[in-house]
């Protein structure tokens, strides 16, 4: 792959101000991309493109929540107003609530989880979809997770909007096939995010023994998964789930 696969691309990361986000956004600039971060919290995605920016490329931040469309329309009219165009899109916005069986699930982390995992990745793409096709293509990558692959105990509403991704990614790759859109998601494992460090309390190893590789993976290795997706090593990928997960779904 070349050292610059993104150079000259104009790319949106939403929740890019943390965890694989940002690891994801900060990995686009150094393959030469611009970059469009979207995320709730305005402190934190200023200083993520400061971060970002440090890698040499454009980088601008609106503070979006993606549960709400008109902020995710806002979100991409940003890439047109400023660039002209929308070449790529990692939807990565999303969070997890308490493990709880699902007759004891809060209406309130349902709500949340759903409008914010599934509801803002189909938002986004609606009007990613839109720009791009008005640019003449471009790739979209999707956040999943193993558990949008598979099922996890007292997670059924966390797992449900995650298979929902899964269907979405591939219903959208084939609307858009003969468009020059490609659309995938990745689908990770235990990585090292401060969602990960708040749901075991900082413990690292607390669940190797779930994964083949017998470790957890880093925002990094995901961001090089995603990076690939993007670029135009992977043209002839689009409706695929990429597993990032240390073997955990061939287990």
């Amino acid at each position: 792959m070349s050292t610059a696969p993104l150079l000259g691309k104009v790319v949106i990361v939403t929740g890019g101000a943390t965890g694989i986000g940002l690891g994801a956004a900060v990995a686009i600039a150094g393959a030469g991309g611009s970059v469009i971060i979207g995320g709730r919290n305005k402190v934190a995605g200023e200083e993520a493109a400061h971060q970002v920016a440090r890698q040499g490329s454009t980088v601008l931040f609106r503070q979006t929540d993606v549960s709400k469309a008109p902020e995710c329309a806002a979100l991409v009219r940003l890439a047109r107003e400023h660039f002209g165009r929308l070449d790529g899109a990692f939807n990565n916005a999303g969070l997890q609530r308490e493990f709880t069986a699902l007759h004891a699930t809060p209406i309130e982390d349902i709500d949340d989880v759903i409008d914010i995992n599934l509801k803002g990745t189909l938002y986004m793409m609606k009007y990613e979809a839109e720009l791009m096709l008005a640019s003449g293509g471009g790739a979209i990558v999707n956040n999943s997770s193993i558990f949008g692959l598979k099922a996890m105990p007292n997670l059924a509403y966390y797992v449900a909007s995650k298979h929902g991704i899964v269907g979405l990614t591939k219903a959208a790759a084939l609307d858009y096939a003969r468009s020059n859109i490609r659309v995938n998601a990745i689908c990770p494992g235990p990585i090292k995010t401060p969602s990960y460090t708040r749901v075991t309390g900082g413990d690292d190893h607390m669940y190797d023994d779930g994964v083949p590789m017998h470790r957890i993976g880093s925002p990094e290795e995901v961001a090089a998964a995603v990076v690939w997706l993007l670029s135009a090593a992977a043209s002839y990928v689009t409706g695929t789930m990429l597993s990032v997960d240390g073997g955990m779904s061939a287990a």
